[in-house]
């Protein structure tokens, strides 16, 4: 079950009045739960479609909302898995017989490659799969029309199968960046049957070494380098040092596949390992013009897994199935972003996080588009880098996260004005967008012409579960609209009393129902699954009804008077930096990793740029005096840890950290003083005079 966390207010453009409210199970602190905050806001207005848009769009029948209406539940997502080719149709659309490890598309088999390719093959063999655009302005762009595509994934599909001596049901591990040579490990994995495993690019080797003992993977991919904000990465260093942290957990990594950035050019200074490393451009000569039959998978056969940071404990590896997922990912695609196979679709995200795999690679090639994909940073070499791209290879649809577009607003409020491209859709996904920030995009970047698609989705559900249809429903800034068509939102407080639209009160976002895109189940630990997604909330654990079985997303919510939803942020310990999810847990492990630290407490700080940046608050072991050396130190091995991203803006040397009774940490206080925001009553904790001396610490910290 989720703990209760903060609502951040610098989420929201007009800062809500917060009334912590004493919960009615009693006065203790570690009652008083954010879904009992009352969240008071303006309601925005209201902005239709352009004419223009809704002329062309995939969907502009309102009757969508009836054929998905829930007496038409589950049959209704036949629509999205008709999208597919299939090898052999399904059976049963939905299998509830063990809840809730929801089967669907029962009995029918296809192959995640064979959809985003080869069916693309006979109409658009020279159409432009993948435009991949270096961070260097200077270098020319990489097309993989879809037969170069084709021709790739078959050549490493056999690299993987011959050289790594990988088959249906093992994973491989990817640690790339974004980088052409990922969407084709991937797609190359996916036409075996082996189960991929990216580990975004920017985390650490001890953190990928984690993932690959969670996932008992003994193959490792990655690439000599790629280029950062003008800086070049030595990606092959980091592959040793995952090697040798793999180790001390029990893994022996087998082989090492070095996709080189340069073919024929090595630029690492890591030497390469004989009978370990191989230089993957070298092997594909031996495979130059071998083909291999995509297999044919079960529908709930996995995909990939995608590990996520959890509340507690270890990362989680999301398992996600071959039929539902890609089925899932197509239909919103089409529907959500209106992408159709002439589009040129850019997601500005990296393929590290589920909104790469979902909207860069798996969604847009199943629809025959042409995706692209950018190596760097927004703003390199300078803020107007973005909407040269945009309108060098004339994007026509664009999608990232509040982060960027606050970013880019910061820097250059004016830039897009000097560019001449035109997008018809833009999505914004990660993070709940402030409506200023909200309306600069609409006026700004998309000239008063683009449908903005707010989205809220999760790791765990696969795409998007919230969002208005571009064509069909008005735009609200800050607001991510209503379900989805066959999702079934619903909010509950912490007692499970649904908290109804116009009541102006916070609670937990649940989704009444199962959807092709949800996760089967957590990689090797299905009782976790069942505790952190579905007891909260569920009825009766005896049911085989679904209706018994509400899923609890861990997001804050609050639903309007006309039915579209305010997504508040997590309401438990998770910090999403920059729309990276960081646990609390993995970031106060680290900073535990400084001898003399004794306990330490991690915290969002909202950052205007970045949406939170991480805060550790820690108190010292017995003897230890508090020094900057101290704090440096915790700073370096969280990144060290971690990665660059998890970096701390501060770290704060304390007496005591605040705790209730019970002796649970109280990061709500943590994060209401570190934000400057009214921390309620703590009379009840067991020590509350330490709340007053944080307090001044952090003013002091500040002046």
């Amino acid at each position: 079950m989720g703990k209760p966390g903060v609502f951040n207010k610098a989420l929201i453009c007009d800062p809500p009045i917060l009334k912590v409210m004493q919960s009615s199970g009693g006065g203790a602190a570690e009652h008083l739960l954010e879904s009992e905050i009352g969240v008071h806001w303006k309601e925005e207005e209201l902005i239709n479609p352009p004419p223009k848009f809704i002329a062309q769009a995939n969907m502009a029948d309102p009757a969508i909302f009836e054929r998905f209406g829930e007496e038409n539940f589950p049959e209704c997502f036949r629509e999205y898995a008709e999208l597919l080719s299939w090898d052999r149709y399904w059976h049963t659309t939905l299998d509830t017989s063990n809840p809730p490890f929801w089967k669907w598309f029962v009995g029918g088999k296809l192959n995640a490659s064979y959809n985003c390719i080869d069916r693309h093959l006979a109409k658009h063999r020279n159409k432009a799969a993948i435009i991949w655009v270096p961070e260097q302005e200077e270098e020319p762009d990489q097309i993989l029309t879809f037969q170069e595509l084709y021709s790739r994934v078959n050549e490493f599909a056999l690299v993987l199968s011959e050289v790594a001596g990988l088959k249906k049901g093992d994973r491989v591990t990817f640690h790339l960046p974004m980088n052409p040579s990922l969407p084709v490990s991937m797609l190359a994995a996916a036409r075996l049957g082996i189960i991929h495993n990216e580990v975004f690019g920017g985390f650490s080797a001890k953190a990928c070494a984690e993932r690959m003992e969670d996932a008992k993977s003994k193959i490792l991919v990655t690439c000599d380098g790629y280029y950062r904000n003008g800086q070049w990465i030595d990606k092959k260093a980091d592959a040793d040092l995952t090697v040798d942290e793999a180790s001390k957990v029990g893994i022996k990594v087998e082989k090492v596949l070095v996709w080189r950035r340069y073919p024929g050019k090595y630029l690492s200074k890591a030497e390469m390992v004989a009978g370990r490393d191989y230089f993957v451009d070298e092997l594909l000569k031996k495979m130059h013009g071998k083909r291999v039959y995509p297999i044919p998978m079960d529908s709930e056969d996995p995909l990939f897994l995608m590990y996520t940071s959890g509340s507690t404990g270890r990362p989680k590896g999301c398992q996600h199935r071959t039929g539902g997922y890609l089925a899932y990912a197509a239909g919103t695609s089409k529907y959500v972003q209106d992408i159709h196979p002439e589009d040129v679709y850019w997601c500005f995200a990296d393929i590290g996080w589920i909104t790469g795999h979902s909207y860069i690679v798996y969604g847009p090639l199943a629809l025959g588009a042409t995706t692209v994909m950018y190596e760097g940073v927004p703003m390199f070499p300078d803020p107007g880098r973005s909407w040269r791209i945009a309108e060098r290879l004339g994007v026509n649809i664009f999608h990232t996260a509040p982060t960027t577009i606050r970013m880019l607003r910061k820097a250059a409020p004016n830039e897009p004005d000097k560019y001449n491209y035109h997008f018809k859709t833009m999505t914004t996904v990660g993070e709940p967008i402030e409506p200023e920030v909200w309306r600069w995009y609409y006026d700004v970047v998309g000239k008063g012409e683009a449908c903005i698609t707010d989205t809220w989705w999760q790791t765990e559900t696969g795409g998007i579960m919230c969002s208005t249809l571009p064509a069909l429903q008005s735009m609200k800034p800050g607001s991510a609209g209503s379900g989805m068509p066959g999702i079934y939102p619903i909010i509950y407080d912490e007692n499970g009393n649904e908290i109804k639209k116009g009541e102006r009160r916070a609670g937990n976002i649940c989704i009444r129902n199962p959807w092709p895109g949800i996760m089967q189940t957590i990689w090797g630990d299905p009782e976790r699954y069942v505790r952190q997604y579905y007891l909260k909330y569920c009825k009766n654990t005896s049911s085989k009804d679904w209706h018994d079985w509400p899923y609890f997303a861990g997001d804050g919510a609050v639903l309007a008077p006309d039915g579209y939803f305010r997504i508040l942020g997590r309401v438990d310990d998770v910090i999403k930096v920059a729309g990276h999810r960081l646990g609390t847990k993995e970031l106060e492990n680290a900073a535990l990793t400084t001898k003399e630290i004794s306990e330490a407490a991690a915290v969002p700080l909202a950052d205007e740029l970045r949406g939170h940046v991480p805060l550790i608050f820690a108190s010292l072991k017995p003897g230890a005096t508090p020094s900057k050396e101290i704090e440096a130190e915790v700073v370096s091995n969280i990144a060290k840890e971690l990665g660059p991203i998890a970096k701390p803006r501060a770290v704060y040397l304390v007496p005591d950290l605040p705790k209730t009774r019970s002796g649970k940490i109280m990061r709500r206080v943590l994060a209401a003083i570190s934000n400057n925001e009214d921390y309620g009553d703590v009379t009840t904790l067991a020590n509350p005079d330490v709340v007053e001396t944080i307090r001044k610490t952090v003013r002091e910290h500040s002046v």
